[in-house]
């Protein structure tokens, strides 16, 4: 939790309030670490932590949509600021996929 607190705080990105919630609770399988803030404007803001060895590709930019949907049903608000964290090689397809739906993406290549 730490790391991710001081991974924001390095893009200038600080919530007040911010916890992690679990994959599980959301019914999904998925390696991935979900957490979900408040910033200091109010907004809610979703992080998503995606580390692996294989590639990204637009199928699992779907699932990682419908897996936010839910995890707005699960905190019950809109969530308006959307960051995603990915740590694997990432398919341009997918990363422009995500940026039209109106995500931050930080891509890190292992």
């Amino acid at each position: 939790m730490k790391e991710i607190v001081e991974y924001l705080s390095a893009r200038h990105i600080v919530c007040k309030s911010f916890k992690e919630v679990l994959p599980k609770s959301l019914e999904s399988r998925k390696k991935i670490k979900l957490y979900v803030g408040i910033n200091l404007k109010g907004y809610y803001c979703s992080v998503m932590t995606l580390e692996k060895k294989s590639r990204v590709l637009r199928k699992e930019v779907k699932e990682l949509m419908s897996l936010h949907e839910k995890l707005e049903v699960f905190a019950d608000t809109a969530i308006l600021k959307r960051y995603i964290r990915i740590t694997a090689p990432l398919c341009s397809h997918a990363k422009a996929m995500f940026e039209e739906n109106g995500w931050k993406v930080w891509h890190e290549a292992p």
